[in-house]
């Protein structure tokens, strides 16, 4: 169907500053849907209180606020601009809490604008962990035994039906904000109250702990007339328990079946369909365990996310973009894919027959009083990603890639000394951020893959292609 009618103007907010889980792939999204929309004759207005970004360029928008992104500071701008409707999913957590915001404040209302990407019944049911947990009960898909609450001693209650470990996650949080896990009432304690005060709501969601399950993602598109494709599916490397940001990830999946991708793809539609995400972009995490294939759902973002930006990079294919112009009527088949030159339309699924790699980076030297134990809430201020035919070429790249100085998986080693192996040991189980370079050293000791994987619980795919890298570093050392 073409564009609509009803829409001349449009309100994107930003994201705002930028901060650990938060950063400039919004920035990418944003700058995206700005040009998209201005391309298609609409009236670009654009919030954000970040200057140094690309999306505030004055060029791209017909009017930039540099402003808080704050409901009351949006609502004079909606006052004076008049815009006919707000598009809250590219600017992240912060958009979609100021959308939501504004229209239990009764402005959207007042001023006749409508929300359009993602309504305000969608955003509740993917952010609010106690209604999504329902809500995929409801279409008969499995959750982590779990439960909400709203105080400490709901919290208390919580744990203990569940146990240790558990997972704490606040709602509408992002990056894992406030979030973490607990091995112990006194973590408990400190992770629920951070988790209360940082939540909006005061809505803790307490999972029990699937530590050691492998986590897919399903980036996820949908038109106004239920078309739905599936842009990129990415595994990560390292188990549950590390959140995505922090971990490397691969696209496409490389350790699931055909059977097990498809159930995966199903799941992601009929999710998409009952949380009620009309148009646009969205993310959706599974975990499943390795022991007997049980997958759970995660969670759902009902918006353009870290991932999606991967995604895009991954596959040449403008989910910002796009999402865009579907919010605004435009359906899949209308569009043309930008990477075969318009030879397709968005409605077909990309199919790339490369592998691509993301590497967290991380800057605990310069957060010295931060922990560099890695958990649920993100810590990475940034990440490489590269592309290669395989997997261990796309791995090896990206390593190079991280400006450490690194051509490949380094040894830790001091002076050619191994670390010792209660080093090691403790370095594999307790996730950090150089735990991928004390596994190579782990295998170059002739630690076996067996061991490996008890500690780390990574999958043996991946575990045996860095062992075959190792194999030939040292075939390469005994030729020179």
């Amino acid at each position: 169907m073409p564009k609509r009618k009803d829409i001349s103007s449009v309100l994107i907010i930003g994201a705002g500053p930028i901060i650990i889980g938060q950063a400039c792939e919004f920035d990418y999204s944003g700058a995206q849907a700005c040009k998209a929309l201005k391309e298609e004759g609409f009236r670009v207005i654009l919030v954000n209180s970040n200057p140094a970004t690309i999306m505030t360029d004055p060029l791209l928008a017909d009017a930039t606020y540099i402003e808080p992104i704050h409901w009351e500071s949006v609502e004079k701008i909606i006052e004076k601009e008049k815009p006919d409707a707000i598009l809250p999913t590219m600017g992240g957590q912060t958009a979609l809490n100021t959308a939501l915001t504004l229209d239990k404040n009764g402005v959207l209302k007042k001023h006749n604008v409508i929300l359009i990407g993602a309504n305000r019944e969608a955003i509740d049911k993917a952010e609010d962990r106690q209604l999504f947990d329902e809500t995929m009960k409801a279409i008969d898909l499995e959750t982590p035994v779990s439960g909400i609450a709203h105080s400490m001693s709901d919290a208390l209650d919580v744990q203990k039906k569940i146990g240790f470990p558990c997972i704490i996650r606040p709602s509408f949080t992002m990056g894992g904000t406030g979030g973490g896990i607990a091995y112990n009432i006194s973590e408990f304690k400190a992770i629920c109250e951070k988790g209360l005060e940082l939540s909006p709501t005061s809505e803790l969601l307490i999972d029990e702990s699937l530590i050691g399950w492998k986590e897919f993602e399903m980036e996820v598109v949908r038109d106004c007339e239920d078309n739905c494709i599936i842009v990129c599916s990415i595994e990560n490397l390292d188990p549950m328990g590390i959140h995505t940001g922090d971990s490397t990830t691969i696209a496409p999946a490389q350790t699931l079946t055909d059977k097990e991708y498809q159930i995966m793809r199903n799941a992601s539609f009929k999710i998409l369909r009952e949380i009620g995400v009309d148009t646009g972009g969205s993310n959706v995490q599974f975990a499943v365990n390795p022991d007997n294939g049980k997958m759970v759902v995660i969670e759902m973002n009902p918006r353009v996310s870290r991932s999606s930006a991967l995604a895009s990079k991954a596959t040449g294919f403008p989910i910002a973009k796009v999402a865009a112009l579907l919010s605004v009527g435009y359906t899949l088949d209308e569009l043309k894919n930008d990477i075969t030159g318009g030879l397709t339309p968005a409605s077909f699924e990309p199919s790339i027959d490369y592998i691509v790699t993301k590497i967290p980076k991380f800057a605990f030297e310069k957060f010295p009083q931060a922990s560099s134990k890695l958990t649920t809430q993100m810590k990475s201020v940034g990440e490489v990603m590269s592309i290669g035919s395989n997997f261990q070429e796309s791995f090896q790249k990206a390593l190079c890639s991280m400006e450490e100085g690194l051509n490949g998986l380094n040894s830790v080693s001091s002076n050619g000394i191994f670390a010792s192996d209660d080093q090691i040991k403790s370095e594999l189980t307790i996730p950090g951020p150089k735990r991928i370079f004390y596994l190579a050293d782990a295998i170059r000791k002739g630690w076996t893959l067996e061991k490996i994987h008890d500690l780390t619980k990574i999958d043996y795919w991946f575990l045996d292609q860095i062992s075959e890298l190792i194999n030939i570093e040292d075939d390469i050392k005994k030729m020179s």
